[in-house]
């Protein structure tokens, strides 16, 4: 094999290499928002539900009617590696009725001594009640800029969908967890 050939051999390889290192650097850059895009869309692992006012009405409506039971809420939160926040829920646990609307609070604080803007991850556990908790308003669809310093309050919007008790999965649970993680978003290249 000629020396030009054996060179024009070595770049193709070389650049097959950069290549694959450079695809794996954008899908560890595209984890949290192609995670969060799965589990929206297939409810895997506990992933709640997106409902409206609307929604949350008629569920208070069949509950009332049913004389729905209480549930307990417990809520999570945590941070990733590399976001210096404390993050934390207001209230850890919460009884609320089933198919009534309630709120619950996390605060966050930004500890460092830059703006960061995070990115909020959720699951619900036990895994079958995901598709039961409907989230209507939440801080986790949406990019949270916070200051150096800066400490916030974020309202979670949600209820039980009183479906829960035709489920015979999930209806004698007594508790489900709702856990947070917020993950820094990565800088954009300059």
């Amino acid at each position: 094999m000629s020396t030009a050939a054996l060179d024009r051999k070595n770049l193709r390889v070389g650049l097959f290499g950069f290549l694959a290192a450079a695809a794996m650097l954008g899908l560890g850059y595209a984890a949290v928002p192609l995670y969060q895009l799965f589990c929206q869309v297939t409810g895997f692992g506990g992933t709640t539900q997106r409902a409206t006012a609307e929604d949350a009405d008629l569920a208070a409506r069949i509950a009332q009617s049913a004389g729905a039971p209480t549930i307990s809420i417990r809520f999570d939160a945590s941070t990733s590696h590399g976001i210096p926040w404390a993050f934390r829920p207001e209230q850890v646990t919460q009884t609320v009725q089933i198919g009534e609307r309630d709120m619950a609070f996390f605060v966050a604080r930004n500890d460092s001594a830059e703006p960061i803007t995070g990115t909020a991850t959720f699951n619900v556990e036990p895994e079958q009640t995901g598709k039961y908790f409907n989230k209507i308003q939440c801080f986790c669809f949406t990019e949270q800029t916070l200051q150096p310093g800066q400490e916030v309050r974020m309202p979670v919007l949600f209820f039980i969908d009183p479906a829960i008790l035709d489920d015979p999965n999930a209806r004698d649970v007594e508790q489900i967890t709702l856990s947070y993680t917020f993950h820094r978003k990565p800088e954009p290249a300059s």
